[in-house]
């Protein structure tokens, strides 16, 4: 008899990402965080896994209701563009068909919550996983008192101005957007390119510098990964750094032009409030909280003999002054 043969990576992957997305749905969103790591643990205890940001603050369009709060449809746009289909493209003749209707469009107001666990000793080796907390909520009237919108963009999302106070439709629900070993995606951008990327390098300064051996890149930063079609029908990805920071982001509190010791104790305690070293070299080149002038202030005392930062640090920053990058 044959040994079993272990399941590779990708499908391992492709289990995790099809059990989790079946569990998201019977996740109540009231449980909050422990529901989604008891989860986890049940689905991958080979992992510890850690939430390690929430970003809110966005939205998705929704469907259409009508007044008494039945869903007509679930795909405000789609439903648009069937309107317009139907009456030749004249949205004054769609407005007037459903003037007095009392139909009200819908939004989903989201959050993302990401979850990392580590699997190697680099940088990206580890799991991101996002998954999103919807909820949906009404938006704003559809042609109230026969009012014609300029263009189906401005009946589907219109001016804030527009919006009526909204009201919850439902409770907040889970769902899962993506599981991605950021090694692997990684690994695929390069083969687009024969030049490393930002994201390649942001991380390969991190593994160079002292934030590496002082701390996981995985507990301070997450990707935003995409993926498209460029004109070609050729599938591109790109990622980009977002600081994983939940609560008050850290503060450099320098005067314009500081050098020497009121520059090194300014670059000391962001790196504090951040909780590892060259923080503020990451920050520099994504969240823009230090100036970009910083990186040449810290060479020029660096050469003018007063060296407050490791050697390999001051590589890396020197290397950053002779070919730059950021997102």
């Amino acid at each position: 008899m044959s040994a079993t043969t272990a399941p590779s990576p990708a499908a391992e992957l492709t289990r995790l990402t099809q059990a989790l997305a079946e569990a998201c749905v019977q996740i109540p969103a009231a449980q909050g965080p422990a529901g989604i790591a008891k989860e986890l643990e049940r689905l991958a205890p080979q992992y510890q896994f850690r939430e390690v940001l929430v970003r809110g603050g966005w939205y998705r369009l929704g469907g259409v209701i009508d007044a008494h709060g039945q869903h007509i449809a679930d795909d405000l746009e789609r439903w648009a563009a069937d309107a317009l289909e139907r009456h030749d493209d004249d949205i004054a003749a769609v407005a007037a068909e459903y003037a007095k209707a009392g139909l009200i469009a819908t939004r989903l107001v989201g959050k993302t919550h990401y979850w990392v666990a580590r699997h190697g000793k680099d940088a990206a080796d580890f799991l991101q996983i996002e998954i999103e907390e919807l909820q949906e909520v009404t938006s704003h009237r559809l042609f109230a008192g026969g009012e014609i919108p300029a263009s189906l963009e401005d009946l589907v999302d219109p001016s804030e101005a527009s919006l009526s106070a909204p009201r919850a439709l439902g409770l907040p629900f889970y769902t899962l957007r993506r599981v991605t070993a950021i090694a692997d995606f990684l690994a695929a951008m390069r083969e687009q390119k024969p030049e490393p990327q930002p994201i390649h390098r942001f991380i390969s300064d991190w593994e160079r510098s002292s934030a590496h051996s002082s701390s996981e890149f995985a507990h301070h930063w997450v990707l935003a990964v995409r993926e498209h079609l460029d004109r070609y029908r050729q599938l591109i990805k790109s990622a980009t750094p977002v600081a994983a920071i939940n609560g008050a982001p850290p503060r450099f509190e320098s005067a314009y032009g500081a050098r020497g010791l009121s520059l090194a104790s300014a670059l000391q305690q962001f790196d504090r409030q951040a909780g590892y070293p060259m923080a503020w070299f990451f920050h520099m080149l994504t969240t823009k909280a230090v100036p970009h002038a910083v990186a040449t202030a810290v060479i020029e005392d660096v050469q003018g003999g007063f060296n407050y930062l490791p050697d390999r640090d001051v590589e890396v920053v020197r290397d950053w002054l002779h070919r730059p990058y950021g997102f």
